[in-house]
């Protein structure tokens, strides 16, 4: 008898919430809210608006602290669960096969629209007369990299120097490590990988608390664009930048939109899926910032937690599509408002020190500025002087460049998954068709697994004092939280009684 009125307690606060989430509750809403708020800001009072810097910096730095535990977690407890560690090397062989496919092919139709559509040619501007001292320091990175450099700045100086300097790559190449190592123990690291595994929970809910914030550093950062650079800004070069976010729309829905029809899903729902991540991104122009929604969101997806934690760290240095389309646009732009001439030849080469450079500055802040300018330093037909002509407009196009790039990288992980035999195809369509509880960055659906659990245990009669109290406690962890999906979790089928 107890059992059945507990059971009634939990449908009738399940009847509660049958009705819609207010939609000013949803994080992308009050992103887009406050990206709004930002570019009115920025318009109208830009002194304010460029004060607001710090609001999008410090939004960012949040996100940053959590991204090294993220992957270290995810990679690590990932790797420790696999039986065969052929498959750390396969699926890592068969992500650099994709992204260096994908990264070239972005390459390439940027060339194509370029030439096509020619945003640069009519300006007829000098070279000699441009300023080239605003473009040294990024020249200047730009020699310091190299492959090598690059390779060797994988490897961290000690065990946590990775964790303390933020690198992504020194965090994942730690992470593969001791990861092989688990495994290889054993029985023997159960209890480490235990602790591991009760440390994600946690670590998980603290990006879920830290997201609360993204509208603050949308809306710092919006402000700070538009108020330090203006509306008025984007005039002159409005040509470039519309062939920018032309070029990236082709790429996104005609290459990786055929990429995800042919694996089985959709890249409208996709895109869908990772609405909030997205919106981060616009507000921020940071692809960092929506780093560990994105991993939680694959994983949820279908997607096994050693393919995500390999794939996704390891695009966002090797699989910046949004960032390849750039710089041969840009490139070939300088070049045609230069009036410097270009043979195929020329723009051949161009095309393959692009490949290269891609992935010498990968990770620097800046990077795809960066990047250019060693494109441009190692192509002579094309003159460096030609960036300042777009350094005042990068801020805008770096929104474009981040967007490609998270919706490639999040393309690639179920590609390669599948690939692997690592996707659960019908757990992916019910979440690309939204008909499964979604790991938001709010964090919402962790509660409502809590209080499904709660409503098992209740069913079998496993409940202890501490849960039943918890059931019937006005205010408690109850089940008010469940979603009218849930039900069938909970008790097998549709609600009767």
């Amino acid at each position: 008898m107890h059992q059945v009125e507990e059971i009634i307690l939990i449908v009738e606060n399940v009847a509660v919430v049958r009705g819609k989430t207010p939609p000013y509750r949803h994080l992308y809403v009050q992103v887009l809210a406050a990206i709004a708020v930002g570019i009115l800001l920025g318009y109208f009072y830009p002194d304010v608006g460029s004060k607001m810097k710090p609001l999008g910096d410090a939004f960012i730095m949040l996100v940053k602290m959590i991204i090294a535990p993220v992957i270290f977690l995810t990679v690590a407890t990932g790797i420790a669960g696999m039986t065969d560690l052929a498959k750390v090397g396969r699926v890592a062989g068969k992500a650099m096969i994709y992204f260096l496919t994908f990264s070239t092919l972005a390459l390439i139709l940027g060339l194509i629209v370029a030439n096509i559509v020619q945003p640069g040619a009519g300006m007829h501007i000098d070279p000699a007369s441009l300023d080239m001292k605003v473009i040294t320091s990024y020249a200047e990175k730009a020699h310091e990299q190299s492959v090598t450099s690059f390779l060797m700045n994988i490897i961290p100086t000690t065990l946590v120097g990775a964790f303390a300097e933020g690198n992504i790559l020194q965090v994942l190449f730690t992470s593969v490590l001791f990861g092989i190592s688990l495994a290889m123990v054993g029985k023997k690291a159960e209890a480490v990988v235990d602790f591991l595994h009760a440390l994600t929970l946690p670590i998980f809910r603290l990006v879920a608390i830290l997201m609360k914030a993204a509208p603050i550093g949308a809306f710092g950062a919006m402000a700070f664009t538009i108020g330090k650079y203006g509306v008025a800004s984007i005039a002159n070069l409005a040509m470039l930048i519309g062939t920018f976010y032309l070029t990236s729309f082709l790429f996104v829905f005609m290459v990786l939109g055929a990429v995800a029809r042919y694996n089985g899903f959709s890249i409208v729902a996709l895109i869908r899926y990772i609405k909030e991540e997205l919106l981060l991104v616009l507000g921020t122009s940071s692809s960092e910032a929506a780093l560990p929604g994105l991993m939680s969101k694959m994983e949820k997806a279908g997607c096994k937690r050693s393919v995500v934690g390999l794939v996704i760290p390891t695009g966002y240095s090797f699989n910046l599509d949004g960032t390849n389309i750039y710089m041969t646009l840009a490139a070939l732009f300088i070049a045609q408002a230069t009036d410097t001439p270009l043979s195929y030849g020329d723009q051949i080469l161009l095309l393959l020190i692009a490949m290269l450079s891609s992935k010498g500055a990968a990770g620097i802040t800046g990077a795809g500025f960066i990047t250019l300018a060693a494109t441009l330093s190692a192509a002579p037909s094309v003159p460096v002087a030609g960036m300042a002509l777009i350094l005042g407009i990068d801020r805008f196009m770096s929104e474009c460049r981040a967007l490609t790039n998270i919706i490639g990288n999040a393309v690639a992980t179920i590609v390669v998954a599948k690939w692997e035999g690592e996707l659960a195809p019908a757990q992916l369509a019910t979440t690309l068709a939204g008909k499964a509880p979604v790991e938001t960055m709010s964090g919402l659906s962790s509660q409502r697994s809590d209080t499904v659990e709660l409503g098992q245990k209740v069913l079998f009669g496993a409940t202890n004092s501490a849960d039943r109290a918890l059931a019937g406690r006005p205010g408690g962890r109850d089940s008010r939280r469940i979603a009218p999906d849930h039900s069938a979790q909970v008790f097998g089928g549709p609600l009767s009684l």
